[in-house]
């Protein structure tokens, strides 16, 4: 019978082909999938409503009158929801928002020499679009942590889009988080057709600028097709947990946090990282005990032999180093002054400090966004956040002393690269 993998990594082997090879990321293009996709939005940009329609009733098995989400329906979910959860959602949407605030860019014009004042203009995207995995399941953590940022960031409209269930509404749970966070526009459309109606729009759906939220393979692809169109926050890939751990760490805290994630599905990575052989033994014994106590084991089970991981390493700084070249969504640190790791850590979505900062608490409640880069995309990438919501535009004035003073140089530099009519631009200004 298979197993959660145990790998014994001397420092020669931490290398970035190694946990390539081992963790089977693999980038390359499902060509049936791109295809399909492709097709699902050409037919939506030409047809709009009528090809939203037909690929709703024939993917979410659910024949719609109209893609719109009205006000008494939004009002009918949020009523139907208890009060103690509108209550955690409140309370978690406050703790986004006041961790978001701390994002918030300003517009800054400065005086860099006589005559010359350069800066910076901040504004927000106009109409942005949130994706929410809905049907079987309901995601309201995704709408507080896509909308809360947005709205901080001033967006003016906030579109969400969430597949139906087969008995043509939206989940409860969603209504009443979009409700709490703010969003102005809900739709019952999902997959790549929702995608392409956000980025070309249809006659129920104006375009948006910026589409962001998770989704599945073809959701995803999706998202990049469109990409150019509008603007996209990053391609998700499976979920991902690192958790580095020492002798004094908890296994069976260590055992839950790693189910924790290989129940999102069978493609979740769960992985750890240690240099205590005792630990990865009953760590693992933990993982399978744990397992048969909670609900979705098949799916837990799968994802823990296909894609679990247990590396033994020489010491801290191995497993440091090795997570670095892994550049996890999520990162925990359970070692005795986790703080102390903290400038050592370079490529991570998420980092959680200590033995009682789970996971969970990030996906829900604390206030960082759990919106975060996978597949190894922490190298370049960073998660959702204000700054996704909003443009950059320079502002330049030069007077027309300050222009004098360098305008030959700057007539030489154009003339250098053959744009003559930059230099005459320039030169125009001081001809008598």
């Amino acid at each position: 019978m298979s197993e959660m993998d145990t790998i014994i990594m001397n420092t020669l082997d931490i290398t970035q082909d190694k946990v390539d090879y081992i963790l089977k990321r693999n980038h390359a293009q499902n060509k049936a999938i791109e295809d399909a996709v492709a097709h699902i939005l050409d037919d939506v940009r030409l047809n709009g409503d009528a090809a939203v329609l037909k690929y709703t009733e024939k993917f979410d098995k659910v024949a719609l009158e109209t893609l719109v989400v009205s006000a008494s329906e939004i009002e009918e979910g949020y009523k139907s929801v208890d009060g103690d959860f509108i209550e955690t959602l409140t309370e978690a949407r406050d703790n986004i928002e006041n961790y978001h605030r701390h994002q918030i860019s300003k517009t800054w014009i400065k005086d860099f020499s006589p005559g010359v004042r350069l800066g910076q203009l901040i504004t927000p995207i106009d109409r942005v679009g949130l994706y929410v995995p809905g049907g079987k399941a309901g995601y309201p953590s995704t709408v507080l942590m896509d909308a809360v940022p947005a709205k901080v960031a001033g967006v003016k409209s906030i579109v969400l889009i969430t597949p139906p269930g087969k008995d043509g509404k939206v989940n409860p749970y969603i209504l009443a988080a979009a409700k709490i966070a703010g969003v102005d526009e809900i739709y019952k459309v999902g997959g790549a057709q929702g995608v392409a109606a956000l980025a070309y729009g249809t006659e129920s759906i104006k375009p948006v600028n910026k589409i962001v939220g998770p989704g599945n393979i073809y959701v995803a692809t999706a998202k990049k097709q469109v990409f150019g169109k509008v603007d996209i926050d990053m391609i998700a890939g499976p979920s991902e947990i690192c958790i580095i751990a020492g002798s004094d760490a908890n296994p069976d805290f260590i055992a839950a946090d790693l189910l924790s994630q290989a129940e999102h599905d069978e493609m979740a990575s769960s992985m750890l990282i240690t240099w205590d052989e005792k630990l990865a033994h009953e760590t693992k014994k933990s993982v399978y005990a744990q397992m048969e106590e909670l609900s979705r084991k098949d799916i837990m089970k799968k994802s823990i032999e296909d894609n679990g991981k247990i590396f033994l390493v020489d010491d801290i700084d191995s497993a440091i180093a090795l997570s670095n070249l892994i550049a996890p969504e999520h990162l925990e640190i359970m070692v005795d002054d986790p703080e102390s790791l903290l400038s050592k850590i370079t490529n991570a979505g998420a980092v959680f400090l200590g033995s009682y900062t789970p996971e969970p608490i990030g996906d829900y409640f604390a206030g960082p966004n759990h919106t975060l880069p996978t597949s190894g995309t922490a190298k370049f990438s960073s998660p959702l956040g204000v700054y996704d919501f909003v443009k950059r535009s320079s502002v330049l004035h030069y007077s027309k002393k300050s222009l004098e003073s360098v305008k030959d140089k700057v007539a030489d530099f154009a003339e250098r690269e053959g744009f003559t009519s930059h230099a005459n631009a320039v030169r125009r200004r001081f001809n008598d």
